[in-house]
């Protein structure tokens, strides 16, 4: 399954993790990413999360919750020990990641962030994340995704 084209996929590979990869036509018109894929690949859309990144006390941090809801930065910055989040600034979210907005995966990241995983994913067996480019989702178990990203697992969806 080499060759695939992301720092996420390559990580996959790399740890051997099980997942599955799933691909569709990104309609650059589509208001949500997250929404788009969830409908484009017939899924839930509570299974499908997004990955934000946020600045906390100053420093760059990435929240990861389901497209159904909205990340509590409060709840982000109480599940990394600090005192204020704010949404981090786009460019710097690409630097910092290596990806395009509405592409930035959790995983294989160029800098590896603090990052928090809503725990809504733990009531499902498999999660939908970007796979590091728009029109690329990954399918893994939450379990997975959190031991991969050294996720912190908390309530940070409002």
């Amino acid at each position: 399954m080499a060759g695939r084209g992301t720092p996420a996929t390559a990580l996959l590979d790399k740890q051997k993790v099980a997942h599955l990869l799933h691909s569709y036509e990104h309609d650059p018109r589509h208001e949500s990413y997250g929404l788009e894929a969830a409908e484009a690949l017939g899924i839930a859309p509570e299974r499908v999360f997004k990955t934000l990144v946020a600045d906390v006390d100053g420093r760059l941090a990435v929240g990861v919750v389901p497209v159904t809801g909205q990340l509590d930065l409060k709840a982000l910055a109480a599940a990394l020990g600090g005192k204020k989040a704010r949404m981090a600034d786009v460019s710097a979210a690409e630097r910092a990641t290596g990806y395009v907005a509405g592409g930035i995966s959790p995983l294989g990241q160029k800098k590896r962030l603090p990052l928090v995983l809503d725990s809504s994913a733990e009531r499902f067996d498999t999660v939908y994340c970007s796979a590091g480019r728009r029109g690329l989702e990954v399918e893994i178990a939450p379990a997975e995704l959190a031991r991969l990203t050294g996720a912190v697992v908390a309530t940070i969806s409002a």
